[in-house]
């Protein structure tokens, strides 16, 4: 089986409402054109697409066959999609080509949070037996988890607002962020909670958005960029729905999946982690130590385009390498609640 690499990477502004339809078009439109206009290729070029997104979030049926409208009439595709964040999408095209099927691959993801009441549209990746009919929302669950590693001393509320501070700080520099700036941890830590101990800042924001990511074969990619972020491990884990089985401050399948993929050596990390002390979780599960760079995007705390959000962590980390600016990194996707699936991307730059 051949290498894979990340040869192109485009996404969306993250912004809390975008006028139009719910089927994604109008956000894919620009990302594609993009990637077309930084690879040289055109849709004509493209081996196989894949993407992720939800019917749930655009309130109807096979709501991503709309989105082709993005992709064009002509030629026909090889085309496939995953009910979920497009992290996923990835993994799905990463394995076709080193199958040796084909060469090139785009995944895409996209989400248009505003249209529906996200907190509740997302109980429904509950247990549909014992827990969704009780209709506990994602930011009351998540306050949970947050509750039990406070008392078990994972971690402080001080922790989790340094968290929010240095996202924000770092998403300056990321045009685009839906949220960024210099804030301070004392007025923070001094805000009325949201959802008790979680703070609406230690909460990812309601983000419209899409992005988007080439990968090539080993043959394809260095015609098509200059430095090629290469997949040199990436894995997927899951564990149990049922929130009574499970230590909620521990992540066993985010550390499986990053002793899988071999996590040694990154430097950067862009991790999912739509709640601030999620991060904290994280980083311990992995296994990442104080050298390594967190988020240096901003994270999803400064934007979280659902079913886009973890392949935009891995795209951000992917772009790292491609424009040299680290060697080796990491990108994260986390699926369902409380970090129940974890996807873990590992990446490196080859000097010829």
């Amino acid at each position: 089986m051949g290498d894979v690499a990340v040869v192109g990477f485009a996404q969306a502004p993250n912004v809390r409402r975008t006028e139009g339809t719910t089927n994604g078009v109008e956000m894919l439109v620009p990302v594609f054109d993009q990637l077309y206009a930084d690879t040289g290729l055109s849709n004509r070029d493209i081996g196989f697409w894949c993407s992720g997104s939800s019917d749930y979030l655009a309130g109807r049926a096979f709501s991503f066959i709309s989105a082709l409208d993005a992709v064009g009439a002509f030629p026909p595709i090889a085309e496939s999609h995953v009910e979920m964040d497009a992290a996923w999408a990835l993994y799905e095209a990463w394995v076709k080509i080193r199958t040796g099927e084909i060469d090139t691959a785009l995944v895409y993801g996209f989400g248009k949070s505003s249209a529906g009441d996200l907190r509740r549209i997302l109980a429904l990746q509950l247990d549909p037996y014992t827990v969704a009919p009780l209709w506990p929302d994602s930011v009351g669950l998540a306050g949970l988890q947050a509750r039990v590693g406070l008392d078990g001393g994972q971690w402080s509320a001080r922790s989790m607002a340094e968290v929010v501070a240095r996202s924000r700080a770092d998403a300056v520099d990321n045009p685009n962020a839906q949220l960024s700036g210099a804030v301070d941890v004392e007025e923070l830590l001094a805000m009325p909670y949201l959802a008790d101990p979680l703070h609406a800042h230690d909460c990812a924001p309601i983000t419209d958005g899409a992005s988007a990511i080439i990968l090539a074969s080993a043959e394809r990619a260095p015609e098509l960029c200059e430095r090629p972020a290469w997949i040199t491990g990436i894995e997927h884990r899951i564990d149990s729905p049922s929130f009574g089985w499970r230590d909620l401050t521990t992540a066993p399948s985010a550390t499986g999946a990053a002793r899988a993929a071999g996590v040694d050596g990154v430097t950067v990390a862009e991790l999912h982690a739509p709640f601030s002390h999620q991060e904290i979780l994280l980083r311990k599960a992995i296994g990442l130590n104080e050298q390594v760079t967190i988020n240096p995007s901003g994270g999803v705390l400064c934007g979280n385009p659902m079913f886009a959000a973890g392949l935009s962590r891995i795209g951000e980390a992917a772009n790292r390498v491609m424009t040299g600016q680290a060697q080796r990194v990491l990108g994260h996707a986390t699926s369902g609640q409380l970090l129940q699936q974890n996807l873990i991307c590992v990446m490196e730059g080859r000097d010829s």
